[in-house]
């Protein structure tokens, strides 16, 4: 917070700078990092070269920013870059007008930029500090030109190397003063949820569907729970291990022929190429004569080349998800 309290200070104290750039600068420092931006994303989504480009790589996800920043500042005046501000925010104007086109025609989903937006801010920010250093020292014009074409080397290269799913695990626990009868009996089945017990913020943000209800046939190994959220998003669960008031896990599968279109972004497509869901458990936990204590936890796998970065992603939102559905279980055992 006051790191980004003073760079507002920073960038307000060079704003009179900025704004007097003249409309060939303005094209050049900001339009041209933007047509970019925009002609990588075009060939990192041809559908046919696929196995050479991919939008879900390093290359695409941290070398466009990058770069947009390099381009940003070599374009720019060389006594606007001698000043820190400039070289750390000014890159960020290019990539904000690349979120919006992508938004404005539907290219990118508003999920997508979000989780994607820190990496970005902050890959163009080293990318606007490498290129200031670069035209400081009169060293710009061929790593420029070689930075440009960086992407179009290394995403075939990463493509060839492959990525390695890695299973990531979500853990979220609540303490509900209720028997264990009441308590277990909504953790099984869970009845029609409105939109005003909906708790997710951070799903409800990113436009995930909610949760609506899930169904149990019976209480045992080998029983069928269907986990349903709006947007036609069904979970297809199967109890491989169950203790009556004390244990429930279960398999989780979603077919993704199933999902419509809209409903979720082809990148964070549940059983999708780059993130599934794998299963899910409840725990109950006696502490007194009044409390229990809920566990719920899932495992869930990422198949990319950035798990680092996109595990962290999937752990908060799949905690975000569990964690709405642990306080409706609460507020329904606890209020019967």
């Amino acid at each position: 917070m006051i790191i980004w309290f003073e760079l507002r200070i920073l960038f307000f104290k060079n704003f009179e700078r900025m704004k007097n750039l003249n409309i060939r600068n303005i094209l050049l420092v900001g339009g041209i990092p933007t047509v970019y931006a925009l002609a990588l994303r075009g060939v990192f989504g041809i559908g046919e070269w696929s196995d050479l480009f991919t939008v879900m790589s390093v290359s695409f996800l941290f070398l466009l920013p990058f770069i947009v920043g390099a381009l940003t500042i070599y374009f720019s005046k060389t006594e606007n870059i001698r000043n820190i501000a400039y070289r750390i925010l000014m890159p960020w104007i290019p990539i904000m007008a690349f979120f919006v086109i992508t938004l404005l025609f539907a290219i990118e989903g508003w999920a997508c930029w979000i989780m994607v937006m820190p990496l970005f801010l902050i890959a163009a920010s080293i990318g606007g500090l490498i290129g200031a250093y670069l035209k400081l020292r009169k060293q710009n014009k061929l790593y420029i030109s070689l930075l440009v074409l960086i992407p179009f080397f290394s995403s075939p290269i990463e493509h060839a190397i492959g990525s390695i799913p890695a299973t990531f695990r979500a853990y979220t626990c609540i303490d509900i003063q209720a028997p264990a009868e009441k308590i277990w009996k909504n953790v099984t089945r869970v009845h029609d949820i409105t939109e005003e017990d909906d708790k997710g913020y951070l799903s409800r943000l990113l436009g995930f569907p909610r949760p609506v209800k899930a169904v149990l046939n019976y209480e045992g190994v080998g029983a069928y729970r269907e986990a349903s959220f709006t947007g036609g998003l069904v979970f297809h669960e199967t109890v491989t291990e169950y203790e009556h008031l004390k244990k429930m896990v279960f398999s989780i599968k979603a077919n993704t022929y199933e999902i419509p279109s809209t409903t979720l972004d082809e990148h964070v497509l549940i059983g999708g190429k780059y993130f599934d869901v794998l299963n899910g458990t409840y725990e109950l936990e006696h502490l007194n004569d009044s409390t229990h204590r809920l566990h719920l936890y899932s495992h869930f796998v990422m198949n990319t080349s950035f798990n680092f970065y996109a595990g962290w992603w999937g752990e908060w939102i799949m905690k975000d998800i569990q964690n709405n559905i642990l306080q409706i279980e609460k507020m329904r055992a606890e209020n019967e």
